[in-house]
């Protein structure tokens, strides 16, 4: 049962990811890019605990390839947004026009094809598979994945001096398997609050590091890089905090 609801999820996931896919591709919605990489994380999710079955290394790369891909087009998105709260109309405009380009450029590019065909290849594939008909071996592999990914958390929650950049993505990687997988996740449910809460403190920073980096870029930007830089250290702040909640909640490492 727990194997044949694993490739149900994976199905209706590929169901939205070409969803949204259509949406974006009539232009039809701002959240289509959004949702599209919604699918495209949680199936990225499900798929890192088997990352050493060759059978799901074509739809892990693929999805991972579609990650890169649209990364920079959510960003340029999330940028515009800020900008305008911010009251700078004619910069959001600016950028806007360019968003429509890389709308249609990432409909057009040859990794949201091989995603869709490895999508499409990867159940049969599965099922033949070793674990594809034993879902208590499933389980146990899923299992350790979590256990283990909650135990390089910790690490890095020990070290003071652990990169923070590196942390956030750490953090992201924790949470989404956790919610891919939150009947075997070892974390209580005030340490995945905890870790939510984390993950968000983490993103506001890095949104407003990284468009303080973009000001070096982009000097239309500079009117901005004051507001900027003042929001990220003070973000940084609280998510120290968040991350030190995060650290005392977490179950105790095991050695």
């Amino acid at each position: 049962m727990f194997t044949d609801n694993y490739v149900t999820e994976i199905r209706g996931l590929e169901e939205a990811l070409l969803g949204a896919y259509r949406r974006l591709d009539e232009a039809a919605d701002e959240e289509a890019l959004h949702d599209l990489r919604i699918s495209v994380r949680r199936i990225r999710s499900l798929i890192t605990p088997l990352r050493s079955q060759p059978e799901s290394q074509a739809l892990r790369k693929a999805a991972a390839d579609v990650g890169r891909l649209t990364t920079p087009t959510r960003d340029l998105e999330v940028l515009i947004v800020e900008l305008q709260k911010r009251g700078h109309d004619t910069l959001a405009d600016v950028r806007r026009q360019r968003l429509q380009t890389e709308y249609r450029q990432i409909v057009a590019a040859p990794e949201l094809q091989r995603l869709f065909a490895a999508l499409q290849q990867w159940p049969a594939a599965f099922r033949e598979s070793k674990i594809g008909g034993d879902s208590q071996k499933l389980k146990r592999i899923i299992g350790k994945a979590l256990t283990k990914q909650v135990k390089k958390l910790h690490a890095a929650l020990e070290d003071a001096e652990f990169d923070r950049h590196q942390l956030r993505i750490l953090v992201k990687r924790t949470r989404y398997l956790t919610d891919a997988f939150p009947q075997l996740s070892p974390l209580p449910s005030a340490a995945t609050k905890s870790l939510k809460k984390a993950q968000a403190a983490l993103g506001a920073w890095h949104d407003h590091f990284q468009w303080g980096l973009a000001v070096r870029r982009e000097s239309d930007l500079q009117p901005l890089a004051l507001q900027w830089k003042e929001a990220s250290e003070q973000e940084l702040k609280e998510a120290e905090v968040a991350l030190s909640e995060l650290a005392r909640l977490l179950p105790k490492a095991q050695k």
